[in-house]
């Protein structure tokens, strides 16, 4: 009997069928084969999750744990305060204003903060009521400035650090980050470092949203350090309003003595608030591509013929080189003639007239444009470059400040190489002529001077041949060498006959008439209080007019105009050494004279606005006046 398929007995049957007897040979899937699969699944699962935990905590463990603390705390900038700007007196030049930077997310993902600028009393309002989830305040710092125009170009202003700077390795070495202010021109600047104090931090601990829970730890601020400058705030504004509106040009006034700046100004100027402000790229592109170029400072980086007030330059030289004396005379005959070409003097171009006979000091007193040919001619151009280099023309003078321009001062190796191609050469436009010479004697021809350096060679004949480098920071207060003013060797002798010459061109008969018989009313007997601090005893009743002894030189230069205009130059110091001790006064049979140590020299240059003695001296008695009234 068979037995069904359901019944043991079949199956135990079936299973003998298939056994050791049986011909039938079982598939692999059907034997070992599945349970080594998955046992071989579950090892390699389980040796990815092994690597894995490996990776998590061995190989990447403390970067995770970074980035664990960095979600838990944030780090919160306290910025430090800019140093001051002071004048030399003490007053506030560029200050600080708080504000706040508001940083709060860009978009849902809180990781990720923008910065907003908002107001003080913004700021204090968001503390007050709480700040939402994410948001955090940090105090920074808005430069502002107490001056107008008067002093833009040698403070300079803030403009915000670029994503280029900081990929440089002196901005990342230093701090610096997204949003910094750094000073761009002027003092702001060139006193960077000293002025950009140390940024303190807060570390505080936040919850899943970003709001703060509690400070962790903190990173007090270090404040920059404020800078005394060399300027004079009251006598840099009256600058800037004795300066004819809509001209262009620059004014610089200094001590004599020390090289100190203590104004200095160029036309056009331009508002530091503008600056002070969140300015849009439309509105400095604007400024800076302005045809009148206001961000120019001409009165360190212009470069011009400086005229007839290169002539004391040319008498020095002559006279320390011994080829003219104090009683050397040219006949003025109205004008040299050399081959095709005349030279004339300007009187005699003007107004027909000749001078006579003419000595040193009426030559500097008259501008006398034929005592100087001939002087250019008996000493040559290359001692005349030579000494006009001394005197720092044609090269940088190493104010702090960037852009200064280095002029040019000609002479025969110059032009050679000038004009060196054989276009030239075969004209002969490369040869230095006595024309040439001519010129340069006169303060034209290729020779280039910048408002400074004509400036400080003013400086040399009023503090008796010492080459100040200028410089705008305070002197006493900021520790400058005794090396800075070098003393050039020149004859006392020779400083007195130009003086003296220079004198003459402000009294009557001289060139310099806006200062002929200059002087000031004291209001009251007092003891008058320089701004340098030092004290001069001015003994003089109600009204009473003081005299200030003035020397001077006036430059009418001209500079290829096609309409012959020319530019007016003015330089001149006050006061004058007397018979008495420096800081007395004198008397005469009509009032009292105010003589010593010269204390100011004042340099005016208006481009292309006539002549020195109609424009720019104008210019200078009102500084003068300024200066001494006080």
């Amino acid at each position: 009997m068979k037995f069904g398929k359901a019944f043991s007995d079949n199956v135990m049957i079936e299973r003998q069928r298939r056994g050791l007897f049986s011909t039938t040979v079982p598939s692999w899937w059907h034997g070992a084969g599945r349970p080594l699969l998955f046992a071989s699944c579950i090892l390699v699962v389980f040796f990815i999750l092994t690597w894995r935990l490996f990776s998590l905590t061995i190989i990447n463990g403390h970067a995770y744990r970074l980035l664990s603390d960095s979600n838990r705390t944030k780090q919160l900038i306290v910025h430090a305060s800019r140093g001051e700007l002071l004048d030399r007196t003490g007053k506030t030049l560029a200050a600080n204003i708080p504000y706040f930077r508001l940083l709060k997310p860009c978009d849902e993902n809180i990781k990720t903060l923008c910065t907003n600028r908002i107001s003080k009393e913004e700021g204090e309002a968001f503390k007050a009521k709480g700040l939402p989830s994410g948001w955090f305040l940090e105090t920074d710092y808005q430069r502002t400035y107490t001056v107008s125009e008067a002093l833009s170009h040698v403070l300079g202003y803030m403009g915000q650090v670029s994503e280029g700077e900081l990929q440089d390795e002196y901005y990342t070495l230093r701090g610096y980050r997204m949003g910094d202010m750094i000073g761009r021109m002027g003092a702001e600047e060139v006193f960077e470092e000293e002025l950009r104090g140390k940024d303190g931090k807060e570390l505080v601990e936040v919850d899943v949203k970003g709001s703060i829970l509690r400070m962790l730890g903190h990173t007090s601020e270090v404040p920059g350090s404020s800078i005394t400058l060399s300027l004079d705030k009251g006598l840099s504004e009256a600058v800037e309003a004795a300066f004819p509106k809509g001209e262009k040009g620059a004014v610089i006034v200094t001590k004599p003595t020390t090289g100190e700046i203590l104004a200095l100004f160029s036309s056009p100027s331009f508002s530091l608030e503008m600056f002070s402000k969140a300015m849009s790229s439309e509105e400095f592109e604007k400024l800076s591509t302005d045809a009148n170029q206001p961000l120019f400072d001409r009165a360190i980086a212009g470069v011009y013929p400086p005229g007839s007030t290169f002539k004391p330059v040319t008498a020095l030289a002559a006279l320390e080189e011994k080829v003219i004396k104090k009683d050397t005379v040219v006949e003025d005959t109205g004008e040299i003639k050399i081959g095709l070409f005349t030279f004339p003097n300007w009187y005699f171009k003007q107004y027909g007239k000749t001078e006579g006979m003419v000595d040193i000091v009426k030559a500097l007193q008259r501008s006398n444009d034929i005592f100087f040919y001939k002087t250019g001619e008996w000493l040559g151009i290359t001692k005349l470059s030579l000494w006009a280099q001394k005197l720092g023309i044609g090269k940088p003078l190493g104010i702090e400040l960037s852009g200064e321009a280095s002029g040019l001062m000609p002479d025969p190796v110059w032009k050679n190489e000038r004009f060196s191609s054989e276009e030239d050469k075969k004209a002969r436009n490369n040869e230095w002529y006595l024309g040439d010479t001519y010129h340069v004697a006169i303060g034209q021809g290729y020779l280039l001077t910048t408002p400074l350096q004509l400036n400080s060679w003013t400086n040399v004949i009023a503090n008796g041949g010492k080459l100040c480098r200028p410089t705008v920071l305070k002197s006493e207060n900021r520790g400058r060498k005794a090396d800075e003013c070098k003393d050039l060797g020149i004859k006392k002798e020779t400083i007195q006959l130009i003086t003296q010459g220079m004198e003459k061109a402000c009294e009557p008969g001289g060139t310099g008439y806006p200062l002929f018989n200059f002087g000031i009313r004291r209001q009251k007997a007092e003891d008058a209080r320089l701004p340098d601090g030092q004290g001069r005893q001015i003994a003089s009743t109600s009204g009473e007019l003081i005299r200030i002894p003035v020397a001077c030189k006036t430059g009418t230069a001209e500079y290829g105009d096609p309409k012959n205009k020319t530019h007016a130059w003015f330089t001149a110091f006050a006061p004058l050494p007397g018979d008495k001790d420096s800081g007395n006064l004198s008397s005469d049979s009509r009032n009292q004279i105010l003589t010593g140590e010269p204390e100011i020299s004042v340099t005016v240059l208006i481009e292309g606005a006539g002549e020195g003695s109609d424009k720019a001296a104008p210019v200078a008695k009102k500084i003068f006046e300024e200066w001494f009234s006080r």
